[in-house]
Parts: C-alpha cells; structure tokens; sequence
C-alpha cells in the first residue's frame, strides 16, 4: 500500500543531524552550513517507488550539485525485517543509480521521526537559512505508470529555492512504500 509524505509545513528549521554513511564516517548538517540549498531524501534501496526514479535522483542530483545544492540520503528501515535495505544493499544501490551524495543510515529511526518522514522516496528540500523550502514528489511517475522520470517537481523547487524565491503551493505529496518502522517505533 503506497504511503504519501506528512507534508511538514513550509519554514520549519532542519531537524538537525549526525548519522554514520555507508562509505564511512559519519556525517551532520552542520557540514554544509554554506550551501545555498540542502536536499534531505529519505530512500530505500527495496521500494518499488524508489527503484523506479533512482537513476534520475542520480542524474537530478549531479546537475544540482554544480549549482551547490548539496544532497544527503537517509535510509531508515528497519534492516532486520528489511535486509535489502542495509548498508550494503544501500551500497550497491548508490552505485547502480549513480548516487554521488552520503548515503546515510538512521538505524535508531529518531532522524526519521524528527523530520517527520512517511515513505519512501520522500524530499525535504531547504534553502540557505535551512528552513523547509519544499517537501514533496520527485516528479509524477510511478512505478505503473508511464510518465517521465524527469524530477519536474523537484527541479522546479530547486530553481526557485537557488533564485531566493519561495515554492509557491500547492506541493504534491511524495507517494511510496511506508517507512519500515521498528517495532513499537511506528509514529503515532
């Protein structure tokens, strides 16, 4: 059953954080305080969502890093019930998709809960001051679908966000498979 994004309201501060990526190390917030625009994606490497628009985050996100935008990816299942979606699955993942942002585990889920995250792909876009610029799809293709994988919504969020502009509403929600809650970890 697909699951769509909270919709967190625009110009909430960035929940901050400092989780261990899959390459190693560990990674904060606080390390792209000067980017114009930070994009936050909860992913997974399991989701039939995820899967369909990977490459295109890949390939959106690449573009998007020579204007400065800087992007981070979360995975927060729950990697016992959800082995796909452990750190070497994420691995793989990253490869295969052409990630070349931290790809990022939140094994607790309390990032997850800050941010206030439903599913999977679900964006958190947040200009210089880090308030919420924009949360919401990627583009209009799902996986039974035959739109384009072209991150129209995304793009169009981050060419106003670079420019100073607000991302004028409304924003449709993300739409993928729920997050893997550990259990007694659902939110309530």
């Amino acid at each position: 059953m697909a699951i769509a994004s909270f919709m967190v309201p625009l110009g909430s501060s960035i929940p901050a954080f400092r989780l261990p990526s899959v390459a190693g190390g560990t990674v904060s917030d606080e390390d792209f305080r000067e980017a114009p625009a930070l994009l936050v994606a909860f992913l997974s490497n399991h989701c039939p969502y995820v899967r369909r628009i990977e490459a295109g985050i890949g390939a959106v996100t690449a573009e998007y890093a020579a204007k400065g935008v800087v992007t981070v990816a979360i995975g927060s299942n729950d990697t016992v019930r959800y082995p796909d979606d452990d750190a070497d699955h994420l691995r793989e993942q990253a490869a295969r998709a052409g990630f070349t942002f931290p790809y990022l585990l939140d094994e607790t889920q309390e990032t997850a809960h800050a941010y206030r995250a439903a599913c999977t792909p679900d964006f958190f876009l947040y200009g210089g001051d880090r308030r919420l610029a924009y949360r919401g799809q990627f583009d209009g293709s799902r996986p039974k679908n035959d739109v384009p994988v072209d991150g129209s919504s995304l793009r169009a969020a981050l060419d106003l966000v670079l420019a100073g502009e607000p991302v004028p509403e409304p924003h449709t929600p993300s739409l993928g498979c729920g997050i893997k809650w550990k259990p007694g970890n659902d939110p309530v």
